[in-house]
């Protein structure tokens, strides 16, 4: 409700007649459900937001700040920070690789967390959301995925059973005419005759047969306070005549001409910023003729609005289940610090109570489509956390124990009772290993390594303690650098290196890329009984029938807190991939497994949690025997490494859908069809 302005006229016989009372009362539109010519109509059916209740929502959400901010925050925690597989070591390879592809590429744009993010914004934000399914031209799967905005939606009229079977779609509501609705039939794998179905999902929402409604609904009337508060504030800065006097005049009734010509020489004159604080000057020769102007404005009305304000940001949170303002980003008065236990427990709750519900509905949705791709496997959401600050190693290790830094990986302590401060305790290092001054240390930190007990060593006359019974079960990793790491090659070119993190720990890459040159040879000869790259040993093979070499670099900061990490990219070496595997059985970087195992996939893993050192594939040929279609060759083959399928002998092997001609459509015509859904 605001109040503007009254300006009143008094007649002879003191009777008032009110020419303009600027009084606006505004209520949040009834939500109904009512049959239209072919859809089912979606607002208030008699009222101004007729089959537009959506576009009442986004009006609200762009009006009121509070009920902004906590759409914003909640749609950020119900979409999380990515979508993984869960348990991905223990799913099916084809199917895991599969899905995996599915998540990084959801369309030709984008992810499919980067669609999450829209669908949840519109799931708290309208109660419901929609994806548009794309099948492949052969129906067999479902080939991209892409966000709906749910406004643009209406359902069709239900079939003889109830059921909706299909949406039309516009992209403006309000003017069918010039934006004619057309229809995209619902999601149904069992009949895939169009290329393009829509899976509309919610929660359950009483009343309603069609549509989902948004879960604050009882708290609408305040969000449109809220606007109009902040409107009437506005008012009253833009404002200088502010609607705090009524004025009247006692000469008589004007006419309906002069009263309004009366009214816009008032407020042209006597409103506005620039106006604010001028005064009234009269000309009369009759005192009883003088216009009589009565201030109108409420004592305390600071106050007022101030306590309007709490009751209204009060019954906002509450019709939105909020139990702490901070969570929202929202003041609440003590400052961040001191409610930082308030903020954990809040999220705790909110997170358990309103985001695993809307998270769980999307997961259930997404199974569906899944299903249809034979990749049905189980995927969850990386939860936001309330504070989110970035630490770095050295940040962690000065303020946490090796104990505390486990838990919060998720690993279990490693039961170390003996405190190991390397940097006060230590006497020297012996094979980059220190060497402690007692033994109760040196035991300690054996428990770390994943060995046990300690040996002796003589630093300069001093006796020192290192952990592990033997010398040799501490050098683990020299070892194997020493054995397995190769320098570059001679007469042997780069050809390229790159990140090795899509490429499967399965994959023999050097088989396959010398098997793809062979088949993509213009000649189509190949060498049936050549012996495969990773098949032979390093430093003593003969690669004469090999055209290509492939080799993997531990690559990252030099500098690395780790023992292992310090000396694997110090010792800059490459590797077979099959030696790396072969890594993962021994304790070369013990007590960084999973429980604190002293064997891992090296491969996988690297050096362990918080580790931010990566494997680079570097690829060789030949000096002087490089392919003229080399690049092609590699293009395949890396798609492959990611278990992408590809035919033989086909050139488009390397080249995505997207980025060939028509975007990989046989029919051009289709294009715009497709592009519009």
């Amino acid at each position: 409700m605001s109040i503007h302005g009254w300006l009143v006229y008094k007649t002879k016989n003191m009777k008032d007649k009110i020419i303009s009372v600027n009084l606006e009362t505004s209520t949040a539109p009834v939500v109904a459900e009512a049959r239209g010519r072919d859809w089912i109509e979606y607002g208030d059916a008699n009222g101004d937001w007729r089959n537009l209740y959506p576009q009442f929502l986004i009006d609200l959400y762009y009006s009121s700040s509070i009920s902004a901010a906590i759409i914003n925050a909640t749609s950020e925690m119900i979409s999380g920070k990515d979508i993984i597989i869960e348990d991905e070591d223990e799913r099916d390879l084809e199917a895991r690789v599969k899905l995996q592809h599915f998540l990084d590429s959801a369309n030709s744009n984008e992810t499919l967390h980067e669609v999450l993010v829209k669908a949840s914004f519109d799931f708290k934000l309208q109660g419901g959301f929609a994806l548009n399914i794309v099948y492949s031209q052969d129906r067999t799967q479902i080939a991209e995925v892409y966000h709906l905005d749910v406004s643009k939606l209406r359902c069709s009229k239900p079939d003889e059973f109830g059921k909706t079977t299909g949406y039309y779609i516009s992209s403006d509501w309000t003017n069918t005419r010039q934006n004619k609705p057309y229809y995209v039939p619902a999601f149904n794998p069992n009949d895939r005759t169009s290329a393009n179905q829509i899976l509309y999902a919610g929660l359950y929402s009483p009343n309603m047969n069609s549509y989902y409604i948004p879960d604050y609904i009882s708290c609408n009337n305040w969000s449109l306070l809220d606007g109009k508060i902040s409107e009437f504030h506005l008012q009253n800065v833009s404002n200088g005549f502010s609607g705090s006097y009524m004025i009247s005049f006692a000469n008589g009734i004007p006419t309906a001409e002069e009263r309004n010509e009366i009214e816009r020489s008032l407020a042209s004159k006597f409103t506005g910023e620039n106006n604010a604080g001028k005064f009234i000057l009269t000309f009369s020769d009759d005192k009883t003729r003088v216009p009589e102007i009565t201030p109108i404005s409420p004592s305390d009305l600071d106050k007022q609005f101030l306590a309007l304000q709490e009751l209204l940001v009060s019954n906002i949170t509450s019709g939105h289940r909020i139990t702490s303002k901070t969570l929202m980003g929202l003041d609440s008065g003590n400052g961040f610090s001191s409610n930082a236990d308030e903020l954990n427990s809040a999220s705790n709750f909110y997170h358990n109570t309103v985001i695993v519900n809307f998270q769980n509905r999307i997961l259930k949705v997404l199974s569906k489509i899944f299903k249809v791709n034979d990749m049905d496997m189980p995927v969850q959401f990386v939860q936001l956390k309330p504070i989110t600050t970035k630490f770095t190693n050295q940040d962690l290790a000065a303020v946490l124990t090796p104990d505390e830094i486990r838990e919060e990986m998720g690993y279990e302590p490693l039961d170390v009772d003996v405190e190991v401060r390397e940097d006060f305790s230590k006497v020297g290092m012996v094979d980059g290993k220190p060497v402690f001054s007692t033994i109760e240390e040196a035991e300690a930190h054996s428990k770390t390594l994943g060995c046990v007990g300690y040996h002796e060593h003589d630093l300069d006359g001093t006796t020192g303690y290192m952990a592990c019974e033997g010398h040799e079960e501490a050098t683990e990793l020299s070892k194997f650098i020493e054995e397995f790491g190769e320098d570059m090659p001679k007469d042997w070119e780069l050809v390229s290196e790159e990140e090795a993190e899509e490429e499967l720990e399965g994959f023999d890459f050097e088989t396959e890329l010398n098997s793809d040159y062979y088949e993509f040879a213009s000649t189509g000869s190949a060498y049936p009984n050549r012996k495969s790259g990773q098949d032979q040993k390093s430093k003593q093979t003969d690669y004469k029938d090999d055209i290509y070499r492939v080799r993997y670099r531990y690559v990252g900061s030099l500098t690395g807190e780790r023992d292992f990490c310090r000396k694997m990219t110090n010792a800059n070496k490459i590797y077979r991939k099959e030696d790396i595997i072969a890594m993962g059985t021994k304790a070369v970087n013990p007590g960084w497994g999973k429980g604190g195992a002293n064997t891992y996939s090296i491969w996988k893993w690297k050096g362990g949690a918080l580790c931010e050192h990566k494997w680079n594939r570097i690829i060789l040929v030949q000096e002087g025997n490089k392919p003229k279609n080399s690049d092609e060759i590699i293009s395949a083959t890396q798609a492959k490494s990611r278990g992408i399928k590809l035919p033989r002998n086909a050139k488009e092997v390397s080249v995505a859908p997207h980025d060939m001609p028509n975007h990989g459509f046989v029919n051009p015509e289709l294009i715009a069809k497709y592009k519009n859904v």
